[in-house]
């Protein structure tokens, strides 16, 4: 029979790694690296839980790091098959996985110099030589066509909505007629620049996202919301800060911009994307018309610039980010980290936080105890590179900007299946999402389980 283990994302978001076994071959679907928890991250450091050698194939549903990162260690382990995934997914690892290696690195020569690890040395995860390595084995599948990937199993990209790249995997074995469905990271209806998630018609087995399992999006369009911050950042003269993800939210943001521009919703500001992953990833936006919905390749095929502004910088240097210190506003920031963990974001909140002109709008999710959090939360200071920070800033959010599907639209994507999977397997959430959205699928009279990690699932027959 055909079975799946799970060895990762398993009562957790982080972590996708599922184990397809069918006919003495063997599919690894995601590679990603645990994040969180210190007990979630030490599996990382632990080899695969089957040999790496004997994996036929990986296929990756999409680039996030909690899909793809663990990618280089596994083929430092042995894997030589090949790694497939859609056009879009590869230029995307291109970028995050030798920068998941470069901050690997970083984190381990810091640690060396400062003595701070048990361990002597400290060692990087993995290097930026291993994570070239791993794209080596890439070879890229194109939406809705179907191919034999390994004897046996076939499979078939359907386009996910999720990010750039982003897919719906769909696994045919062809000695049963079973058909093996992983979601991946499903996207939102109606959302701009990526086509909305396609459907599938069929399914025995069905492995389900469900970051979103009890939770549901507002239903108002951001837009207006982020005119009204534009606007009053430019009444008060001062600059707007949006923390952002440099791969989705960013693009997410200028395409938003220039619409409001467009309609003359918003004056013509400086707009610096301060950035150098978000600089390389924005142009993938615009090179891949095969993710592209029909506004966005409308506009293209027009000339226009949708994930530009008229006054749009891209900084990449060290110079370039310092330089935007001199700017007083009005005017409009967008630097990644999206929580204010690390990075650029970091230096332009310690110089625009105690100047209340400012604001501070973030548009994603806020982790408890992120400095993202915290400053939603009300703090009057926060600490930066070791320094307090008076936050006199006024500090807004958006919702409405999450690339993920809540339960709703999972079970609005459900509906595209003719008929109801034998089994219903959920996986990328937290526990009480997972619970949740168990019982909507059971309501349905679906049969619907939520296994454990390392678990082993013998798949219903066709």
């Amino acid at each position: 029979m055909a079975s799946i283990q799970f060895l990762g994302a398993a009562g957790t978001v982080t972590g996708s790694k599922f184990l397809l076994e069918h006919d003495g071959r063997r599919v690894l679907v995601d590679a990603g690296l645990f994040q969180g928890r210190k007990e979630w991250r030490e599996r990382n450091w632990r080899p695969l839980p089957v040999p790496a050698s004997s994996l036929d194939a990986i296929v990756l549903t999409h680039a996030h790091i909690d899909h793809t990162g663990g990618l280089p260690r596994i083929v430092d382990e042995s894997f030589s098959g090949t790694v497939f995934c859609t056009s879009g997914t590869r230029d995307l690892i291109h970028l995050l996985l030798p920068d998941s290696a470069h901050l690997q690195e970083e984190e381990a020569r810091y640690a060396n110099q400062t003595h701070y690890s048990k361990h002597s040395p400290a060692l990087p995860l993995y290097t930026v030589e291993a994570a070239y390595r791993a794209l080596q084995r890439c070879e890229t599948i194109d939406y809705g066509r179907p191919r034999e990937i390994v004897p046996g199993i076939r499979l078939t990209m359907v386009r996910a909505g999720h990010i750039l790249g982003s897919a719906v995997c769909v696994f045919e074995l062809l000695s049963t007629g079973e058909r093996v469905v992983f979601t991946g990271d499903l996207g939102r209806y109606n959302a701009p620049i990526l086509h909305d998630p396609q459907p599938v018609p069929a399914a025995t087995t069905l492995i389900a996202e469900c970051t979103y399992g009890n939770r549901e999006h507002d239903g108002a369009d951001p837009i207006d919301a982020l005119a009204d911050a534009v606007n009053d950042a430019f009444h008060r003269g001062g600059m707007l800060v949006i923390p952002a993800f440099a791969v989705g939210r960013t693009q997410d943001i200028l395409y938003r911009l220039r619409r409001l521009e467009d309609q003359k919703r918003i004056p013509v500001l400086d707009v610096f994307v301060d950035s150098p992953m978000a600089c390389d990833v924005t142009p993938l936006y615009l090179a891949h018309p095969e993710d592209q919905d029909v506004v966005m390749s409308t506009l293209i095929e027009r000339g226009k610039t949708p994930l530009a502004t008229e006054k749009t910088h891209f900084t990449r240097t060290v110079q370039e980010s310092k330089a935007i210190n001199q700017h007083r506003g009005p005017g409009v920031i967008l630097s990644a980290s999206g929580m204010a963990t690390g990075g650029r974001i970091l230096h332009h909140l310690a110089q625009r936080l105690p100047d209340e002109r400012n604001i501070v709008l973030f548009v994603g999710y806020q982790s408890d105890g992120t400095r993202g959090r915290r400053l939603l939360d009300g703090e009057k200071e926060i600490k930066i590179h070791g320094q307090y920070v008076p936050v006199a800033a006024q500090i807004r959010n958006i919702s409405g900007f999450s690339a993920h599907a809540d339960w709703r639209e999972m079970l609005r994507w459900m509906d595209g299946l003719k008929t109801p999977p034998k089994l219903t397997l959920l996986v990328h959430g937290e526990p009480d999402g997972l619970e949740a959205m168990r019982g909507r699928v059971e309501a349905r009279g679906w049969k619907a389980h939520v296994p454990r990690y390392l678990e082993r699932v013998e798949l219903p027959r066709a």
